[in-house]
């Protein structure tokens, strides 16, 4: 009976919430929503018919050891389609549902860049809204929690303060990128070996090598954006300082200055340059623990070799070429975006411009809302206007 009830998606997220979802993830949730829970219903069955067949002590014991095996299943099962009902279901408006689906668009694109010119596939996507200051993801083909099944997509949380800001996105389809590409192993090991001569900061930056990747890759599609909207997630107290053994995230402190050093080495002298003036100011590192100050001072001087390792040193995840050979930063240059806007001028959220560049018009978002504050409310109704609009256009239209 309990079973009947996983077999219905609609009992996990309204079918209004479904019509929201671009047809190919409907498509690929639904069956996987449905396969697992017609695998937990064929389970019962066979426990159904154990049951009847059962005649001494022994059998009917053997039947409660698996009664109890199927109930765990049961809610391992139900968590799996719990989580992807509840990210279907904070689809709850057509306004939140449409800068969603613009949210997936968005992590889409940026896969297609480097994964079908080498060879793999582009997960699809599902992004979901949640409270809190960061995003994160359930990676695609990670093993769910019924034990069995692989996740059919990249479940993305962005959270509400960012969603006119989404740079946290590509940090995240960047993690789903690393992933199928091994690029995580692969950076790790350059990390240790081009910084060799300080042990301590080779193994320290080694470690964070998972982090690193996907800064970088949001780095390369929006620009000095990401890197503000790094710095406005990690500042607050001393936690730019924390530095906690085996949590893949760099200290803040570092972390915000290596982003710094990725504008500088493809950018040169910009507003970038106060942040980091600011940042330094605001956070003396005479505040942090001295074994994390020691391990600071060391990788300070090595930053400007840390971007070229992971920007610009080829690497078999991206067939033998770096990052950079397949998403050209320059492409997100502050002065290329001004030329961007005065291209598009009032058409900038027109199918076109959404078609060819909404990677761009994302960085061109962010970048102003780091370098021109008094205009946050203007540049937020921009952003949402061709976000809406991209999250239209992902619907399929009705015949």
């Amino acid at each position: 009976m309990a079973v009947v009830g996983l077999r219905d998606v609609t009992n996990f997220a309204a079918e209004s919430a479904w019509r929201g979802v671009e047809r190919y993830l409907d498509v690929a949730l639904r069956r996987h929503l449905e396969g697992a829970a017609d695998q937990l219903s064929r389970r019962a069955d066979v426990l159904a018919a154990e049951l009847r067949a059962a005649t001494t002590a022994g059998e009917l014991e053997q039947v409660r050891v698996h009664v109890v095996q199927f109930r765990r299943r049961y809610l391992q099962v139900e968590t799996a389609l719990s989580f992807f009902g509840e990210a279907i279901n904070s689809r709850t408006t057509p306004r939140l549902g449409a800068l969603l689906r613009a949210c997936d668009a968005l992590a889409v694109h940026s896969m297609e860049s480097v994964l079908p010119p080498l060879r793999r596939d582009v997960p699809p996507v599902l992004t979901y809204v949640d409270k809190g200051l960061g995003a994160s993801i359930l990676r695609a083909g990670l093993r769910l929690w019924d034990g069995g099944t692989l996740s059919p997509a990249a479940a993305i949380k962005i959270t509400r303060q960012n969603l006119l800001r989404p740079t946290a996105l590509i940090h995240e389809s960047g993690h789903q990128v690393a992933h199928i590409l091994g690029w995580n192993e692969e950076l790790a090991g350059a990390l240790g070996q081009g910084l060799a001569e300080s042990p301590e900061v080779a193994e320290a930056w080694a470690a964070w090598s998972s982090e690193i990747a996907a800064d970088c890759f949001a780095f390369v599609h929006t620009g000095y954006g990401s890197v503000a909207a790094l710095h406005d997630v990690v500042s607050g107290g001393a936690t730019v300082f924390r530095r906690v053994p085996a949590d893949p995230h760099p200290v803040a402190y570092v972390r915000v200055l290596l982003g710094v050093q990725m504008c500088v080495r493809f950018y040169g002298a910009g507003p970038w340059d106060d942040l980091a003036r600011a940042w330094v100011a605001a956070y003396p590192l005479r505040a942090a623990e001295p074994g994390t100050r020691a391990l600071v001072e060391r990788s300070l001087p090595l930053l400007p070799r840390i971007v070229e390792i992971c920007l610009r040193t080829p690497m078999r995840a991206f067939g033998g070429r770096p990052l950079t050979a397949w998403v050209d930063p320059l492409r997100v240059r502050p002065d290329a975006l001004a030329q961007l806007a005065r291209d598009a001028g009032g058409s900038i959220a027109s199918p076109h411009w959404l078609g060819r560049e909404s990677l761009r018009l994302l960085a061109l978002s962010s970048l102003r809302y780091a370098t021109e504050p008094e205009r946050a409310a203007e540049i937020a109704k921009d952003c949402e206007a061709w976000m809406l609009r991209l999250g239209d256009e992902s619907l399929p239209k009705a015949a």
